[in-house]
């Protein structure tokens, strides 16, 4: 999703007449951060340093009914009042899931905001999970600088080499974190970390993964212990 397209759907929202669906607010970006990659990397480099791991791989939900919201949502569970997939968010999962696979990179754990579309997604991505309320998206209770603190760690330490971890989110918390432009539904963002600070060095579509499990026969990578 291009920036225009958040600002366009936000003025959407505050025209909608009462009675409409109601989202949350979106929080300002990160200041002085862009979440573009600094310089273009191809197929086979990015790969290449997926294998060799220490990445965090930030993936936004697949498509969902935007029919719906989550204003009436009484848990993290309560998943019939919360804005859920479509059938072809969970085919875009499914996807994007078996195509990271073949491309053979190491991901050590798969990390999930509790909400239920993004639990569902991971599962239908990758199979396991853990919930993490670090990545809840929702209602911006404190300032996103203090409320994604343990996010901007992850980005900035990393898994480790060798590892690679997959968080599955929602657009928010990476907009508030990583800057603009805003994450489309689906679409990954992989970070490197570099101690004090990160960078993010590509953006994939869920669609994108396929063209990396095709460059080499795919291996199997066994995460470290």
């Amino acid at each position: 999703m291009k920036p225009v397209c958040v600002l366009i759907s936000l003025c959407l929202f505050i025209a909608t007449p009462v009675g409409a669906q109601q989202f949350a607010p979106v929080p300002p970006p990160a200041p002085g951060r862009s979440s573009s990659p600094a310089k273009p990397l191809s197929h086979a480099a990015l790969l290449t340093e997926l294998k060799r791991g220490g990445y965090t791989i930030y993936i936004r939900h697949t498509s969902t009914d935007f029919t719906r919201d989550d204003v009436k949502s009484r848990s993290d569970d309560d998943c019939g009042n919360q804005r859920p997939l479509t059938d072809k968010g969970r085919d875009e999962a499914r996807r994007l899931g078996a195509d990271m696979k073949r491309a053979g990179f190491p991901i050590s754990e798969v990390l999930a905001s509790p909400r239920c579309r993004t639990v569902e997604a991971a599962k239908l991505a990758f199979g396991t999970y853990k919930l993490a309320e670090e990545v809840l998206g929702g209602a911006i209770t404190k300032h996103p600088v203090e409320r994604y603190a343990p996010l901007v760690t992850w980005f900035k330490q990393g898994p480790g080499v060798g590892r690679n971890r997959v968080i599955v989110s929602h657009g928010n918390p990476f907009y508030a974190t990583a800057g603009t432009p805003y994450l489309a539904e689906g679409e990954a963002a992989v970070v490197k970390p570099l101690g004090k600070d990160f960078e993010v060095i590509a953006r994939v579509a869920w669609n994108g993964w396929g063209a990396l499990s095709t460059l080499f026969p795919a291996t199997a990578v066994s995460p470290p212990p």
